[in-house]
């Protein structure tokens, strides 16, 4: 799915009317993390969370507000004490920036969209200026990998473990906020059966852009897969064969069988994709490095960077369980990617 600052970009052309809040700080036992972002419309939340239950009816109040009255503003919530355990809440703390005007910044929020379509990561940098009577300006920026920056040292931080930085938040003070913003990866799931349906949706929950590619039109369809973004009916060696792949791009072969399997791997297998796994037995697996080496499809060494058998060794049995597995292993990957590309350490 598109990153929730790329969907922005997208309502801004289409002229619609919403509120951004986003978690600037949590401490204890809070229902979010400092990042997490929501869009708000008067009437309902349109994308994204800022922690669900109680906080997010509240932020969403607050956003109708704000929306009216076009004024930003930060809200705060103390979430511990017997009120809060009485009315659901889990502990802790949060500051939530509420923007009503997004529209301010489409240049900048247009800028963060074209980065990440070309898989270019970055960072949001917002500074709120407070001045005497509490009123909040926001400033925004969008600072490409790489480029150069005022905010140097902050961006190398935030880099450094992916998680964004609060500074100079004291009272009504300015503050400015740090985002680190990556770019979606790329969930291609060879096979639509059962566990390829199963992982599309774990895929996208996990803000994978998922493609799911089958040549049989009962499989390839919205019904039968509806958490994938993009839905392939083709042969698997032809659609893979002309997918454009990088290193941002994360491939689960679960055909319905060995031969389909091997046509789908071998037109993969010396591409540049971040990750190559492939659902089977072990037996299977070796028989299958057996024909591509002997046929010279693959060097030992590309057979061996793929992850066969897929997901991590947790004793999964259920289809659901072989997905949970294969999540986690692309999760591991995913930060693993971003480390060895020098964004994160």
């Amino acid at each position: 799915m598109p990153h929730i600052y790329a969907r922005i970009s997208e309502l801004l052309k289409k002229k619609k009317r919403f509120a951004l809040a986003v978690v600037l700080e949590a401490k204890g036992s809070a229902p979010q993390v400092a990042g997490a972002s929501a869009l708000f419309t008067s009437k309902k939340l349109l994308d994204g969370t800022v922690g669900g239950g109680a906080v997010e009816a509240d932020v969403g109040r607050k956003a109708a507000s704000a929306l009216q009255k076009f004024a930003p503003l930060v809200a705060e919530y103390s979430l511990k004490g017997k009120t809060a355990g009485e009315s659901g809440m889990c502990g802790g703390q949060m500051r939530v920036l509420i923007d009503p005007s997004p529209e301010k910044h489409r240049d900048v929020f247009a800028k963060l969209a074209r980065s990440l379509e070309v898989g270019k990561a970055g960072v949001l940098a917002t500074m709120a200026i407070v001045d005497s009577g509490g009123r909040i300006t926001l400033k925004r920026d969008w600072i490409a990998a790489g480029a150069r920056s005022p905010l140097e040292n902050e961006i190398v931080d935030s880099f450094s473990d992916g998680l964004p930085r609060l500074a100079k938040f004291r009272g009504g003070e300015d503050f400015l906020f740090i985002e680190p913003v990556f770019s979606p990866s790329q969930l291609v799931i060879a096979g639509a059966g059962h566990i390829g349906r199963a992982v599309a949706h774990l895929g996208s929950l996990l803000d994978f852009e998922v493609t799911a590619i089958d040549d049989r039109s009962e499989f390839a369809n919205r019904k039968n897969i509806p958490d994938a973004d993009r839905i392939i009916r083709a042969d698997f060696a032809e659609a893979l064969g002309n997918f454009p792949f990088t290193q941002n791009v994360y491939i689960v072969i679960a055909t319905r069988g060995h031969e389909h399997d091997a046509q789908a791997l071998r037109a993969c297998i010396r591409s540049n994709a971040g990750y190559i796994g492939l659902v089977g037995s072990r037996t299977k697996i070796a028989l299958m490095r057996e024909v591509f080496l002997a046929k010279r499809w693959a060097t030992a060494l590309e057979f061996d960077r793929v992850h066969a058998p897929v997901g991590l060794p947790i004793g999964s049995k259920t289809v659901q369980e072989i997905a949970v597995s294969i999540a986690a292993e692309l999760v591991r990957e995913r930060w693993r990617n971003l480390r060895n590309k020098g964004l994160l350490k």
